[in-house]
């Protein structure tokens, strides 16, 4: 007896095109865990990688601050820790670990904040996060947004990719109308409610994250200024325990900074051009990602776990963790070529993350 065969690609909406990848994304999935069976103990899992990335970052600082490895060793390879932690936290998000236990899940995200200062409050991340997942790459994609999808590429947008701050006082009045249409997309029922929604977003780094900008960013405009002052014929009268106010920063900026900024660049620059911004359907999967993986953004793929490569599975398939994504990404690859899903489309950087291939 013959199979029903599925329709043709060109005969379906991409409803049914997006349909079709879940079922196949997800079916490996089971087949995955079937042959091997500890993949099923996914909060063992997921709490074995949150204390050996931790155990890493640690290591790796400690290493460096005893004399045992260069900077040049130690910021890469803490960067490195981070980014499973960084994947871990989406994870988390989408309740892939201790669902069950709250107050598990509630720690590991802390402890992944701790870990990562730079990004934002993860619990009110949450929110953003699977509000983007409803309307990605629409106006009110706040999360998409803060990253600098849809924003024309140039040094204002390089200089935004790797410093969240930045990336709101460059363009603060994008921001704020970015910020205003989510709060509006969550149908506050009164004023009371949407007040509150503005001030959770305004206090989203407070504290972790405004006093690691502060640091960063004291600690890069005294370098300048030293650099600077004696080629300019200043002469500065600099405190007596500056030395030991530089030599705490630079151990600062080496041990958890400079990873920080490695880390978070390559998930930037890598996130926001694979996802499409401004003129995409809502909840439409189709629309919303390609596949980014060519051979040269490979050094940026090792920081953010080939997030380029396997990212868009995730929006066709949101309850796979990020390790079984990667494992059967040929299987998605091939299911999302069939069905059209854009691989490299290096023109997303000349049209500012627009969806449609030539201007209208």
């Amino acid at each position: 007896m013959n199979k029903k065969k599925s329709p043709a690609p060109r005969a379906m909406t991409d409803a049914q095109k997006s349909e079709h990848i879940r079922a196949v994304v997800l079916k490996a999935g089971e087949d995955l865990r079937a042959r091997h069976p500890w993949l099923r103990h996914q909060d063992a899992i997921g709490a074995t990688i949150m204390a050996v990335s931790l155990l890493g970052m640690v290591a790796s600082g400690w290493l460096y601050l005893a004399g045992a490895i260069p900077w040049w060793v130690c910021v890469p390879l803490t960067a490195l820790f981070a980014s499973f932690i960084h994947e871990l936290e989406h994870d988390l998000i989408h309740q892939m670990y201790f669902r069950s236990k709250p107050w598990a899940n509630s720690l590991m995200l802390t402890l992944g904040w701790v870990a990562r200062a730079s990004t934002v409050n993860p619990f009110v991340r949450r929110k953003l996060h699977l509000h983007h997942h409803k309307v990605s790459g629409t106006e009110s994609d706040l999360e998409e947004r803060g990253i600098t999808n849809g924003t024309p590429w140039g040094l204002r947008r390089l200089l935004m990719t790797g410093d969240n701050m930045l990336a709101v006082f460059l363009r603060p009045n994008e921001m704020r109308h970015a910020t205003a249409q989510f709060i509006r997309a969550q149908k506050p029922a009164n004023r009371t409610e949407a007040r509150k929604l503005a001030l959770e977003q305004t206090l989203s780094y407070v504290p972790l994250g405004q006093l690691y900008y502060l640091a960063f960013h004291a600690w890069v405009v005294l370098h300048a200024v030293m650099w600077a002052a004696p080629l300019a014929g200043v002469d500065i009268a600099w405190p007596q325990r500056m030395p030991q106010l530089m030599a705490g920063l630079d151990a600062f900026g080496v041990v958890y900074a400079l990873p920080c900024l490695l880390r978070t660049f390559c998930l930037h620059f890598i996130s926001s051009n694979m996802h499409y911004h401004g003129d995409v359907e809502a909840r439409n999967a189709m629309q919303q990602c390609q596949v980014l993986n060519p051979w040269w953004l490979v050094p940026m793929q090792l920081f953010c776990f080939n997030f380029g490569s396997t990212h868009a599975i995730h929006h066709f398939a949101v309850k796979e963790p990020f390790y079984v994504r990667q494992w059967n990404a040929k299987i998605a690859h091939r299911v999302m070529r069939e069905m059209g899903v854009r691989f490299n489309d290096f023109g997303t950087f000349r049209r500012a993350n627009r969806f449609r291939l030539q201007a209208a």
